[in-house]
């Protein structure tokens, strides 16, 4: 299929990985308009791409986001006419929506600063793993705003309700350390491993793994954050295996297992997909 140019992306793709490179580097590569769009676009590249198994986000430069562009100066925040307010949609939680909706898993390659919308776009990315030289910040406060970008929902549940509390409260930007142990990044390594880190994940994915498998149990994971009883996930979960197991993807995964070899799934993301996907969308799950 054919593809995009961005004006503040760089995209990459090899090994059925496409790597996502924000790139506005004399800005640390902040957050503006039309990275908004852009992020949207590529997401949607991303998911209708079967050679796509996964999608990889780092930063050009010395950072990886430094949050909004501030060059509007006290402006910067403001939005709309005060009749507007009810309609008004937070443009990063515009992206990280998009984000949780995505069909392929998400690394996160944080290469330097990741503070405000730089790091809660992170949050609905299934995996972060940090640069020694990554510093991270939920400087909202400090600026007289709030938490933006649906983080108030991800962020208590990636690291717990007194880590987010902590971080938010305080407005600080920390080290990739204490990240780290916070449960905000899986793992800190020295900048030059960061992104052969990344990639080796995520080819260990595209290499192992039905796309289809990792992609509902992707929503599988995520939808359920905010489930109320375990019968939620039985009841989804129950449809998917009954599904999946008398699949083509199935049959290939127990088949190569049992002949020791490399498996080859068959089954596409773009056409593949049970019948009952988006579940959420249906009764008795929809909202």
């Amino acid at each position: 299929m054919s593809h995009r140019t961005y004006e503040t992306l760089l995209t990459e793709r090899s090994d059925r990985i496409l790597t996502v490179t924000l790139n506005r580097p004399d800005r640390l590569n902040a957050f503006n308009p039309t990275m908004q769009d852009e992020l949207l676009a590529v997401l949607d590249e991303a998911d209708a791409d079967d050679e796509v198994r996964v999608v990889i986000f780092t930063g050009s430069g010395r950072g990886f986001c430094a949050g909004a562009d501030l060059g509007a100066g006290g402006a910067t925040f403001e939005a709309g006419t005060p009749e507007s307010r009810t309609a008004h949609r937070d443009g990063g939680g515009l992206v990280t929506l998009r984000l949780y909706q995505c069909r392929k898993p998400v690394i996160a390659a944080i290469n330097g600063p990741a503070v405000g919308v730089g790091v809660t776009m992170t949050l609905p990315m299934d995996v972060r793993i940090a640069s020694e030289k990554a510093r991270f910040g939920f400087v909202f406060a400090r600026r007289g705003i709030v938490p933006e970008a649906c983080s108030s929902w991800f962020l208590p549940r990636v690291v717990g309700i007194s880590q987010a509390m902590e971080w938010v409260a305080t407005g600080r930007v920390f080290p990739a350390s204490e990240a780290l142990a916070g449960g905000l990044v899986s793992r800190v390594v020295p900048p030059e491993e960061l992104l052969p880190a990344a990639r080796a994940l995520a080819a260990e994915i595209a290499e192992s793994t039905s796309a289809i498998s990792v992609c509902l149990a992707r929503q599988l994971m995520w939808r359920m954050l905010g489930a109320d009883h375990p019968m939620e996930a039985h009841r989804v979960d129950s449809q998917a295996i009954w599904s999946m197991g008398r699949s083509d993807d199935a049959r290939e995964g127990v088949t190569s297992f049992l002949e020791k070899r490399a498996p080859q799934f068959p089954m596409r993301v773009s056409r593949d997909l049970p019948d009952f996907y988006p579940w959420w969308e249906e009764p008795p799950f929809a909202p």
